[in-house]
């Protein structure tokens, strides 16, 4: 209850000059309050699918955005899970997470689907396939990720994470656990990352007041 308060009290803190991003508009509250990973930081959480043309879109502008955030921000990924025919390119991205592949194929599964077409983000033996043959590694090791009771456990909080967010699409930016929006929300990729940064900055303003008290 009391982080729902604060959160409702950082709502209300929030500037509303005329070109500030808006509250039921641009962005919103979560459904829910999520717990963080990070809690000495500002963590920003991206919701993607792999098979979204609009996710592919981002990538890059978000991998950029990235690259530039301040020491109190932490940013990290989590597959969008709102239906079973997601579930192949979410068991891809935590498979690729625990065996160290991120890094090297990440950007690659996006083009797969998207640019060179030979992926259908809904086939799981095809995904298993594809990750055997980028990855060098053994067919039985990809495929025990996958059917992991692990994998089980992080396919299920990844669907808590989309329900508790109220989230209706993706890519979709989860703030603080606190805060959401999106692309379409916000009017655009760059819009949607101004609108994250936006929050951030109140974010921390809000921590300032907090810590002079």
């Amino acid at each position: 209850m009391k982080k729902f308060l604060g959160a409702l009290m950082l709502l209300a803190s929030f500037n509303v000059l005329a070109a500030d991003p808006k509250v039921g508009k641009d962005f919103d509250k979560t459904l829910q309050i999520i717990p963080t990973d990070s809690p000495n930081k500002i963590e920003v959480t991206e919701v993607f699918w792999y098979g979204c043309i609009h996710c592919y879109h981002m990538d890059p502008i978000l991998n950029a955005w990235v690259k530039k955030l301040p020491a109190d921000v932490a940013f990290k990924r989590v597959p969008g899970l709102p239906q079973p025919p997601w579930a192949p390119m979410a068991k891809a991205f935590y498979t690729m997470e625990e065996l160290n592949l991120s890094a090297k194929l990440h950007t690659a599964l996006f083009d797969a689907i998207h640019k060179d077409k030979t992926l259908n983000p809904t086939d799981e033996a095809a995904t298993i396939d594809w990750l055997t043959k980028k990855s060098g590694l053994d067919k039985a090791k990809i495929e025990a990720s996958f059917k992991s009771f692990s994998m089980n456990n992080k396919l299920n909080q990844a669907a808590q994470v989309f329900r508790a967010s109220g989230a209706t699409g993706v890519p979709s930016f989860i703030i603080n656990g606190q805060f959401i929006t999106s692309s379409t929300m916000a009017g655009g990729n760059d819009q949607a990352l101004k609108t994250v940064d936006y929050i951030v900055g109140n974010i921390r303003a809000d921590k300032a007041k907090a810590a002079k008290k």
